[in-house]
């Protein structure tokens, strides 16, 4: 090597004490990554301080100017100077850092913002005779002085990263800057209903324009949550979403998660809480894969608000800068508590399917009306007129023998059949009467207020799967000896890792047991896997224990096979059906669940109402 390694020097430098500011700066890299998170950091102190009403203004995305005032219970003059010195708080006395009950804990966010920024604290205590300010410019802290303030806290954050301007290059546009301020807001809007939030953009103008607002709710908490997340999900969310309400050993979930026609085709409409804390964790995510596996697609992704609640000494919220990850101290009852809640909720929604593709139905039927314009260049002239639209006379033979040569035109054999049915009343079921087949794969009926359009393939292929699923469920898995053993080597660990879960694999036809030190012996294979590659398999497994607590890719591999049996023993496209069968399908997709979607997340009917459909064509 002609350069000489970094590591080993003859005359090694002295370890030394780095002072404050440097201190102060290091930490804001951790805490502060953007402006976003100085916003979520300054909102949760105005959450931990018990404000009622949150104003959020910013100005170039955040870069400028950040200001959060809130109407909370103020800060004394004593309590300023303290607010900006590291790991001061009044959170916690450092005890217990397990039994965190507020956002807030390690004193970190205030004196990281005045290191690398103007940071200003103007406060009122309840009680107090006058308001104080305080302010931080890069690492120095001036004294308390006076100030004019009615009550709660107003913090200000001039010219982020100012003092380290290297920070500056690694922000985006302004534009993506405050896309991220505004998901951080709403996320911490939803997890807090009885509280009123506003975002004022000022970069236009000193009075700005009002970009985000959420106003405080009352009222029973479930009913709370449900108008918030309309105010900030949209109308279609809610119309879509199920309510989940479920516990397990001490842990609590409710929420709401859409349905599976109702999907996303990335991750960015899920929303996890975890004791009010919004959460981007892989353990909850891996739980809603599971959840949603079974009628999702690989590229589809659900939507869904979620709020786990649980005594705060179960779950460590300190394991990650920044506070977006937690870590359960039993993952497999978070995790099952999920998975099943939420397959209940989507096994009561029955065969419901999202009102959003009977909009994109009708979206579909609409044509734009526009009114012909006509030019004087363009009109034509009135012997024209005469000759277009004035009706020859009627030859010798009369009207019939004019009519004669239409009736003898061959018309294209038509695709829509029309069944003789025994009258069904339309009011007694969700899914109507079977009134006619058209292109011999859809389904057209009558409901009470409307009618329903059936792809009768892909509802079929649905109540065949879950027909299968149902029969392995209460029969077991069949499965097939290996006459030879299959011997896996793994490392001791990951050996004892899927030992750990044996019973539940044996569940599912997979029968394992230790063989020697680090050595996995597969005795028992799912017959209706075939031949299988057992190593793959179990690695696999492993791979997701690690990662996520649990496996569903033995699951996955054996739904996946009942789908593919379901397909292909289900009514094809191009069958004609007689409509005593057409009905029988009708009423079993009615009383068996997820029959609103097929197996790849798809829906199997869309219903239109008679008031959309009189819409269309002018009658209301």
């Amino acid at each position: 090597m002609n350069a000489q390694d970094r590591n080993i020097s003859p005359n090694p430098p002295a370890i030394r004490q780095l002072d404050e500011i440097a201190v102060n700066r290091i930490a804001a890299g951790e805490v502060v990554e953007r402006p976003a998170s100085a916003v979520k950091e300054l909102i949760e102190n105005a959450l931990d301080a018990g404000a009622t009403r949150i104003e959020l203004a910013i100005k170039d995305g955040g870069k400028t100017l950040i200001r959060v005032t809130d109407d909370g219970h103020g800060m004394s003059e004593a309590d300023l100077p303290m607010a900006l010195a590291r790991h001061a708080t009044s959170k916690i006395d450092g005890t217990d850092l397990l039994n965190i009950h507020t956002f807030g804990f390690r004193g970190e966010a205030l004196p990281s913002l005045g290191a690398v920024g103007r940071l200003s604290i103007t406060s009122r205590a309840q009680g107090a005779d006058a308001a104080m300010t305080i302010a931080a410019n890069g690492g120095k802290i001036n004294p308390p002085r006076p100030a004019a303030l009615a009550g709660g806290t107003v913090v200000e954050l001039r010219d982020l990263f100012y003092a380290t301007p290297a920070r500056l290059k690694f922000l985006r546009t302004d534009r993506a800057e405050t896309g991220a301020i505004n998901d951080v807001v709403k996320r911490l809007a939803m997890a807090e209903p009885y509280v009123g939030f506003t975002i004022r953009d000022l970069s236009g103008s000193d009075a700005g324009r009002v970009t985000f607002r959420a106003d405080r709710q009352t009222g029973d908490l479930f009913d709370a949550m449900g108008a918030r997340l309309r105010q900030i999900l949209g109308a279609e969310f809610a119309d879509n979403a199920l309510p989940i309400d479920a516990e397990r050993d001490g842990i609590s979930l409710t929420g709401f998660a859409a349905l599976p026609t109702y999907s996303r085709g990335a991750a960015t409409a899920q929303y996890l809480f975890v004791n009010g804390r919004p959460v981007r964790d892989k353990l909850l995510v891996g739980a809603l894969r599971g959840a949603y596996s079974d009628f999702l697609s690989r590229d589809r992704h659900p939507a869904v608000a979620l709020f786990v609640e649980c005594d705060p000494t179960r779950v460590d919220v300190n394991v990650h800068p920044a506070k977006a990850e937690v870590r359960f101290r039993d993952p497999g009852v978070a995790r099952g508590l999920i998975v099943s809640a939420l397959k209940h909720a989507l096994a009561e929604a029955g065969h419901r399917a999202s009102s959003t593709v009977a909009d994109a139905t009708l979206g579909a039927f609409r044509t734009e009306t526009q009114t012909p314009r006509s030019y004087q260049m363009d009109l034509p002239s009135q012997r024209a007129l005469r000759s277009a639209y004035t009706m020859q006379a009627p030859p010798a033979g009369g009207l019939a023998e004019a009519q004669a040569p239409f009736a003898e035109t061959p018309f294209a054999p038509t695709s829509a059949r029309v069944e003789q049915v025994e009258e069904i009343a339309a009011t007694d079921t969700p899914l109507g009467a079977a009134r006619a087949q058209i292109h011999e794969n859809y389904i057209i009926a009558q409901t009470a207020d409307g009618l329903v359009v059936v792809d009768q393939h892909a509802a079929h292929e649905r109540l065949v799967y879950e027909k299968l699923k149902r029969q392995m469920a209460e029969n077991g898995v069949p499965t097939q000896a290996l006459l030879i053993p299959e011997i896996v080597d793994l490392s001791e660990g990951d050996a004892a890792l899927l030992l750990d879960h044996m019973d539940g694999m044996a569940a599912f036809g997979l029968v394992i047991e230790p063989f020697g030190k680090g050595a996995i012996a597969v005795r028992e294979t799912p017959a209706i896997l075939g031949v299988i590659n057992a190593q793959a398999l179990l690695r696999d497994i492993l791979d997701e224990i690690a990662d996520l607590g649990d496996s569903q890719a033995l699951t996955d591999r054996i739904e996946a096979v009942l789908s593919r049996v379901a397909c292909h023993g289900s009514i094809r496209s191009g069958r004609r059906m007689q409509a005593d069968e057409m009905n029988a399908l009708l009423r079993e997709m009615e009383a068996t669940p997820h029959s609103g979607q097929c197996n790849h997340g798809r829906p199997t009917y869309v219903e239109l109402k008679l008031a959309d459909i009189e819409r269309l064509f002018g009658r209301t």
